[in-house]
């Protein structure tokens, strides 16, 4: 049998990667030959390996230390690093007195650029960059449709009425079509992502709610929507990169805002996968650890990742093509 090293393994595909990593209260190093994070336990350090090649994104929160080392290795394996605050909640293209995020994107002169090609071939025509807005809308839709009437959702308490469910997304589909321009667009997703609050309070009568601006609710399922998004941004983030997209590419957010393309992005998968999951942990008297891992259960049961990387293909590959 011919022996092979490590270096002769395919690396796994970002889509296909399994792990999200978020750390705090720990040491990041490189200990024998592997990227580990060490805790400490009275006198005993405790050493935990990272599975590099199928991570995508690690956050270091709160107490966390990294070495050159471990960076050298985070970014040859192609794992997005942030620094966030507390909870695994970073922001993008935001500033916050009392939470500071920097994000590390892995550097290499062989990333790919045919997106990144597709994607500016359309992006500086008004239109266009209308058409693109619109297919995301109808994505976002049709993934709602999809995974609210989800078996998984409903064996954890959250039955939704379809036909009422259908009706808000044959609305939102309607008024898709219609819109002119970005506000009229964003006004509907505001229009729909109200909808969908009201129609999981109802399903698990969660009594009342409003939802608070980030940061301000002090009820669980506000407290969840918070944790649960910036999840989705990381997702959002990692499916640009491995794309080759500059964040500053917006196509619904605004073209002034430099993390504008991460929130387009994990707008597709926000409403259907995190919207339910936090009112349902609000409903079991979850804590963060758990509503975290069952968010993170969601979006990979969902292949969230997958599904937002095809859809930024196909909608770049699409649309380019009406420019020619």
């Amino acid at each position: 049998m011919d022996e092979f090293g490590p270096t002769d393994l395919k690396s796994i595909l970002h889509s296909k990667r399994a792990n999200i990593y978020y750390l705090q209260h720990c040491r990041i190093l490189v200990n024998g030959g592997r990227v580990e994070y060490v805790t400490d336990q009275g006198k005993q350090s405790l050493y935990w390996n990272i599975p590099i090649a199928n991570t995508t994104t690690v956050l270091l929160g709160t107490g966390t230390s990294v070495t050159q080392a471990a960076m050298r290795e985070l970014a040859r394996a192609g794992v997005l690093v942030g620094f966030c605050g507390g909870g695994g909640t970073p922001l993008f293209s935001a500033n916050e007195i009392d939470i500071e995020v920097a994000w590390f994107s892995p550097q290499s002169e062989y990333r790919p650029t045919e997106y990144l090609q597709a994607w500016v071939r359309f992006w500086f025509n008004d239109d266009l960059r209308l058409a693109a807005a619109k297919a995301f809308q109808h994505a976002r839709a049709a993934r709602i449709r999809e995974q609210w009437q989800q078996r998984a959702l409903r064996d954890a308490g959250f039955s939704v009425d379809a036909g009422r469910l259908d009706g808000l997304l044959e609305r939102t589909r309607r008024q898709i079509d219609l819109a002119q321009d970005n506000t009229c667009l964003l006004t509907e997703e505001a229009r729909l992502t109200k909808a969908l609050f009201k129609l999981a309070v109802d399903t698990v009568a969660y009594g009342d709610f409003t939802r608070a601006k980030r940061g301000s609710g002090t009820d669980p399922a506000n407290r969840f929507l918070d944790h649960g998004n910036y999840l989705a941004y990381g997702l959002g983030a990692t499916a640009t990169w491995v794309l080759g997209l500059p964040h500053g590419l917006a196509i619904l957010h605004g073209k002034t805002r430099r993390g504008g393309l991460v929130f387009d992005v994990a707008d597709l998968v926000k409403d259907a996968s995190i919207l339910p999951q936090a009112f349902i942990s609000a409903m079991r008297g979850d804590d963060e650890q758990e509503f975290r891992r069952g968010c993170i259960e969601a979006l990979t049961r969902s292949e969230s990742l997958d599904f937002m990387i095809d859809t930024v293909k196909t909608v770049a590959l699409d649309t380019a093509a009406l420019a020619t």
